[in-house]
């Protein structure tokens, strides 16, 4: 089986997009399979405008040129033009048995345009929707000329794609909602590599003093700073928890668009020296940080986005038997058992927030539990070896559905 998978991007850029897909192409190679990696131009071409490029034993070809400018509409008719020439090129020259385009859907309309052509069977793999990741990015609003027109991009997609898996149950209903029958469409859902994840490891003492975080409960998020990750309710629950838990502090590592309001918000609630911002850390250094932090909290807003898809940190944080709270919308209700595998509580709402916290630090005898019971979750139901064994099925339904047409 030959495959080629056409990307938004790649490394050696650091995303839960770039590392997914690096699980899903090592373990296909595990199963025999020859997969192939095409970025498109969002990725930019390799280093001096090479069209491919070797990382970390990855092989990928780029698309040529900066991501276009211009305005929205002409932009993305630009792109796609330019990643279905380039997909075609490179189909003719690897010559796979399937096209598979992940995410977003400017990667999927180019690809099913010169699989007719070429007579290859195309895979979509829809991680989140056109119109949702518009919301996300600011750009639009839901309801909004521009939010239609890009789900009916999406839709389209969806509807010419042979065959289609998504990461999630909130996906899937999304999909078939959109007139798509239900036996087209395979859950490929986020998974681990256990082995990678090490559970109980000390932490770095002179990590924790450089931090000052000795003596310190430590409560803690790890990742990217967005509006919608909900990190100003954790910010205002550190507030409310501090007068019964004066011990309490927050390590936030990683960035983005919303550190500059996290800590203003942290200056005008007076806690800005019981918080550090730790900054962006390299991915090889992420777990001494993790060693650190008590109660781990994923205060994620209510949107369709957050609503719809799962993230990876839980399944993360579960697979080195961490403590976390996490907010109960429905990308999270899908992976986390409360009071079992973790702790939910209202999104939106830091005092509930904070109360669970509270409940939580104050029943450490049963942390050992949650622990165990987050790992056996993962360890049965949430691999990548047991994930990617589904896109067998999928393939060859796509094969065998190009050849009667």
């Amino acid at each position: 089986m030959r495959i080629l998978h056409i990307l938004d991007h790649s490394l050696p850029l650091h995303s839960g997009y770039a590392f997914r897909t690096i699980a899903i192409l090592r373990q296909q190679r595990a199963l025999g399979w020859e997969t192939f990696h095409l970025t498109t131009p969002r990725q930019g071409p390799g280093p001096g405008s090479a069209l491919e490029e070797d990382v970390d034993g990855w092989h990928f070809y780029r698309t040529p040129g900066p991501a276009p400018a211009g305005l929205p509409g002409l932009r993305e008719m630009r792109e796609m033009k330019t990643s279905a020439a380039r997909i075609a090129e490179v189909a003719r020259q690897v010559r796979p048995d399937i096209l598979h385009p992940h995410s977003p859907v400017l990667n999927a309309l180019p690809a099913i345009r010169v699989g007719r052509r070429l007579g290859i069977p195309v895979v979509y793999e829809m991680r989140a929707s056109w119109e949702d990741a518009a919301i996300d990015h600011g750009s639009t609003t839901e309801g909004s000329l521009r939010y239609r027109l890009s789900r009916a991009l999406e839709s389209m997609a969806l509807r010419r794609a042979d065959r289609i898996t998504t990461i999630c149950e909130g996906l899937r209903r999304d999909i078939v909602g959109r007139g798509i029958a239900a036996d087209k469409v395979t859950v490929i859902p986020n998974a681990v590599d256990v082995e990678a994840f090490a559970a109980g490891t000390p932490p770095d003492e002179a990590l924790r003093r450089s931090l000052g975080l000795e003596g310190a409960t430590v409560l803690g998020f790890i990742g990217s700073f967005y509006a919608y990750e909900g990190l100003d309710l954790l910010i205002e629950a550190l507030a409310a928890i501090l007068p019964r838990e004066p011990r309490a502090r927050l390590l936030l590592v990683g960035g983005g668009s919303h550190e500059p309001a996290l800590r203003k918000l942290a200056a005008d609630l007076g806690v800005p020296d019981k918080i550090v911002f730790a900054g962006r850390v390299p991915n090889a250094q992420v777990q001494r940080y993790y060693d650190l932090i008590d109660v781990l909290a994923y205060p994620r807003r209510s949107m369709r986005l957050t609503e719809l898809v799962t993230p990876l940190k839980p399944l993360e944080a579960m697979a080195q038997g961490r403590i976390f709270v996490a907010s109960d919308v429905g990308g999270h209700q899908e992976l986390i058992r409360d009071g079992d595998t973790g702790f939910l509580f209202p999104a939106g709402d830091a005092a509930a927030l904070a109360r669970t916290i509270e409940r939580v630090l104050a029943s450490r005898d049963d942390w050992a539990r949650v622990r165990a019971a987050g790992r056996r979750f993962v360890e049965s139901e949430r691999t990548w070896t047991r994930s990617v064994a589904r896109y067998a099925d999928v393939y060859a339904r796509a094969l065998a559905a190009r050849r009667s047409a």
